[in-house]
């Protein structure tokens, strides 16, 4: 988890914090008109484990541009909902599962004070 995060958004262990993660792994299948046959091995979907974690650090320690392939172009803060509602359809069910997860750890909080929203990230075009 560390490593992909240093890679997409450059940020290490010492600027976050883990505050749950999914039970399980997570799964979801491309459909048949996003798989890249020509590709070995051939990817028919993901199996992924996710993780809430806690922003430490300033925003503008979030560098987008640590890898030569960034694969976001871009990131806000948004409502805790709203990547259930903007995410690919494929992936949906997926994304419902982990904030319906998540909003037991999250929803308390909000009470308590107001934290930051959950980021967005909008994948690179290309």
């Amino acid at each position: 988890m560390y490593r992909e995060l240093f890679e997409e958004v450059g940020l290490s262990k010492k600027d976050v914090r883990i505050l749950a993660s999914t039970r399980n792994w997570l799964r979801y299948k491309l459909p048949k008109r996003l798989v890249r046959w020509d590709t070995k091995p051939v990817c028919i979907g993901q199996k992924q484990k996710w993780f809430l974690l806690q922003l430490l650090c300033n925003d503008a320690d979030i560098n987008m541009q640590r890898s030569s392939t960034p694969e976001f172009d871009g990131w806000r803060w948004v409502s805790f909902w709203y990547p259930v509602r903007q995410v690919v359809s494929f992936k949906r069910d997926v994304y419902r599962r982990v904030m319906k997860e998540f909003a037991v750890t999250v929803m308390p909080m909000q009470e308590q004070a107001a934290p930051r929203q959950a980021p967005a990230y909008r994948r690179k075009r290309g």
